[in-house]
């Protein structure tokens, strides 16, 4: 079985306990996803099935979309509802004054990875040296939040709900805590949904009780997006049977004499999706303007 399907991660399963569940729902050996997400955390989780996988380092790079919950006055080990209490304080937040400290926020900025995290500091994970008490030092970097929405704010709860868009990479965790910082009274995540993915909505996806029983009904086929689906802003090739053949074969094709969805932007080292026929996806090229070919970046179909 071959393709994508989008499942709403549940509270409580991490990544790869989907990967697991999905790989003895289908009997498929290769499965993989995309965009890790939290335990924590709900929502969007692309999964790749079969020969899907070998395309997963070629989507496209996209913002993501969160709805992310705020608690005030507490901060955890984690930067997350889940963790350990570090100090809990009254908070007395105004909303106004949150609307302030998140103009800070849009842009790009700089973030410091949790320890809590699938980071690697000299081929260790972050989260193997925190369970074990270990705080290492780590290198900020920059990520860039194009949209932070205030949904709604509650005083006396002293919780808020955004909306969130941003750059791969981006830890909802952590942008919580330095909100908290920058108010002076600590704050935490205390709920994420995702509901955004490479190209990927909320509503493509099913929930995986669901996916169990569209199994069990043999009815899941429909659920399962072609390998091509992320790919439909790429330019596109059409090729003959013949030169089909050579490239399945790993062999380079003359730009001169394949079609392209649109050859005058041709860029180098774009990658292009490409087609059997108008019909049949073969999987992913790559413009090579100095050897004046299209070579394989990555077969789908063999």
């Amino acid at each position: 079985m071959n393709g994508i399907i989008i499942i709403d991660k549940p509270q409580n399963y991490t990544s790869f306990d989907v990967v697991a569940v999905i790989k003895k729902l289908l009997g498929e050996k290769k499965v993989g996803h995309t965009g890790t997400l939290d335990p924590m955390a709900t929502g969007v989780l692309p999964i790749l099935l079969g020969r899907a996988t070998k395309l997963q380092s070629f989507l496209p790079i996209a913002e993501k979309e969160y709805l992310a919950k705020i608690k005030f006055g507490l901060t955890t080990d984690t930067l997350d509802i889940t963790g350990k209490a570090i100090s809990s304080v009254s908070s007395h937040i105004k909303k106004e004054e949150f609307q302030t400290a998140l103009k800070g926020f849009i842009g790009e900025i700089e973030q410091l990875p949790p320890m809590y995290s699938a980071v690697q500091k000299n081929g260790v994970r972050l989260y193997t040296l925190a369970r074990k008490g270990i705080e290492v030092e780590r290198s900020s970097r920059k990520v860039k939040i194009s949209r932070l929405d205030l949904l709604w704010f509650d005083e006396a709860l002293q919780e808020a709900k955004l909306l969130i868009n941003c750059s791969k990479g981006t830890y909802i965790r952590t942008l919580c805590d330095d909100i908290g910082k920058k108010l002076g009274c600590g704050a935490v995540l205390k709920e994420l949904q995702r509901t955004k993915a490479c190209v990927f909505y909320l509503n493509d996806s099913i929930s995986l009780d669901k996916a169990r029983n569209l199994v069990a009904n043999n009815n899941l086929q429909k659920y399962i997006l072609p390998c091509d689906g992320p790919f439909k802003s790429f330019n596109m090739a059409n090729i003959t049977q013949l030169q089909a053949n050579r490239f399945r074969n790993g062999g380079g094709l003359s730009l001169d004499r394949v079609c392209f969805n649109n050859k005058q932007k041709l860029k180098e080292r774009e990658i292009i999706r490409v087609y059997k026929e108008k019909e049949s996806f073969l999987g992913l090229g790559k413009v090579n303007f100095e050897k004046g070919e299209l070579s394989v970046a990555c077969l789908v179909e063999i």
